[in-house]
């Protein structure tokens, strides 16, 4: 189904532009407010967002939308991702929503929406709502208007929510950790979550001025972190993204850890527990093959979806798994949160360094990635390139030559004319042969 607003995580957009403008946001409000609201009872919407400067546009527009439909809105403030689905959820709001675009600049931004449990909406929920967008939409009498308020304890909420993860026989007293917040939701909640559970927290990207989101720091840009433990002798790095749904920490001699070794360190300690449920652990197609391989030797399962951590949390609701993730750093334990949530899962390594007393380098190498290639085609308009026969060719004749030893994962973006292009094989030479001419095939289908 062919949606004009909604990718594959909510709606995204650059600032003021179609379709990121406080006119949409407004109609998005009015619609997802009629949706959820049936008049039995007084309705609410929460309301989070991360620090960039166009979030308080689309702030107010969303809470004009909502009031102007007869829905009642709490307002959040900046706020992590995960707290808003927890917090929908705590304070029994009908519709939680988050102001974000994430890992992206500041420049853009983003409309996750929730459900009453904390749950992204499902693409049949998202198609409702935007046909209710573009159909008219029903406002409520004078007496019947919404309100809005702020709900103060918010963050001191998710703060002790984040806390009563850790083991209480547990203490990160002893610990220098240094956390970089982007410049983003999370600067004013992960570290105090650190300093009170007794690290000794140095904090960098934690001045967000509406224009430094995820600037030279934070997941997607992990030199700053990575200095920052190698300069201060520290025991771990917690680099989150701007809406803290996602982080890569870094060992104590500065090497990046990814999703999918996190996702492998908890996975095999859960599974020793008997924590894992049905000993699955859930994941995309762009999660290293060497994860794979390494957790079929632990005889745990491995169950891989499409792009997107919605889809994730889709599959374990589905069949009753609770770990899951992405190997750019959104790790779902549903057990906890209802959407990846950076900080759990960087508590999660802490727990395990703690309690078996080891670092960081050798808990989080639980295996030795294949060799990977990700590379991305941008193209303007015109026939689809996957649909073309050259590119065709060139991903069948890719896939005969790595036969066992490797795969490929060529897909479309769901958020930008792009393809991305993914290989993973034993022979790093091959791979990158194989790539190299599948991306040749696909530029000379677009020019």
């Amino acid at each position: 189904m062919s949606r004009r607003y909604f990718g594959t995580d909510g709606i995204r957009g650059r600032a003021n532009s179609d379709p990121m403008t406080a006119e949409i946001a407004m109609r998005l409000g009015m619609a997802a407010g009629r949706h959820f609201t049936n008049g039995d009872y007084r309705h609410s919407a929460v309301i989070g967002k991360d620090t960039r400067l166009s979030g308080y546009m689309l702030e107010t527009a969303l809470t004009a939308g909502f009031t102007s439909v007869g829905m009642d809105v709490i307002q959040l403030g900046p706020m992590p991702t995960p707290a808003v689905g927890m917090l929908t959820r705590s304070v029994r709001a009908d519709l939680g929503v988050m102001i974000s675009a994430s890992h992206n600049p500041f420049e853009d931004n983003g409309i996750k929406l929730f459900d009453p449990d904390g749950y992204k909406l499902s693409d049949e929920v998202e198609a409702r709502i935007e046909a209710l967008m573009d159909n008219g939409l029903e406002l409520a009498p004078p007496g019947q208007i919404g309100r809005a308020r702020r709900l103060d304890d918010g963050r001191s909420r998710y703060i002790e929510f984040c806390k009563s993860s850790f083991p209480r026989r547990l203490t990160l007293g002893g610990l220098k950790i240094i956390i970089d917040c982007a410049n983003g939701a999370a600067y004013a909640t992960a570290p105090e979550v650190l300093w009170e559970l007794g690290a000794e927290v140095v904090r960098i990207g934690v001045s967000p001025n509406g224009e430094n989101i995820n600037k030279g720091c934070g997941s997607t840009d992990t030199a700053a972190c990575r200095q920052a433990v190698l300069e201060n002798g520290a025991d771990l790095g917690i680099a989150l993204d701007g809406d803290a749904d996602r982080v890569h920490v870094i060992d104590e001699m500065g090497r990046v850890v990814d999703g999918d070794q996190i996702m492998a360190l908890i996975a095999t300690r859960w599974a020793g527990k008997g924590f894992l449920a049905r000993n699955t652990l859930v994941t995309t197609v762009m999660s290293n093959l060497g994860l794979e391989r390494m957790l079929a030797g632990h005889d745990i399962g491995l169950v891989r979806t499409r792009v997107g951590d919605r889809y994730v949390v889709e599959a374990m609701r589905a069949e009753g798994y609770n770990l899951g993730g992405e190997q750019s750093g959104h790790i779902v334990m549903s057990d906890y949160v209802t959407t990846g949530d950076g900080l759990l899962a960087a508590l999660q390594v802490l727990s395990m360094m703690v309690g078996e007393q080891r670092p960081a380098s050798e808990l989080c190498a639980q295996f030795d990635p294949y060799p990977q290639q990700l590379r991305s085609i941008r193209y303007n308009g015109g026939a689809e390139p996957l649909d073309q026969a050259g590119v065709k060719a060139a991903i069948s004749t890719g896939e005969a030559r790595l036969g066992d030893s490797g795969r490929l994962v060529i897909r479309k973006s769901g958020t930008e004319p792009v393809i991305r292009v993914m290989g993973e094989a034993e022979n790093a030479a091959v791979l990158d042969e194989v790539v190299g001419a599948i991306c040749t095939a696909v530029e000379q289908a677009t020019r």
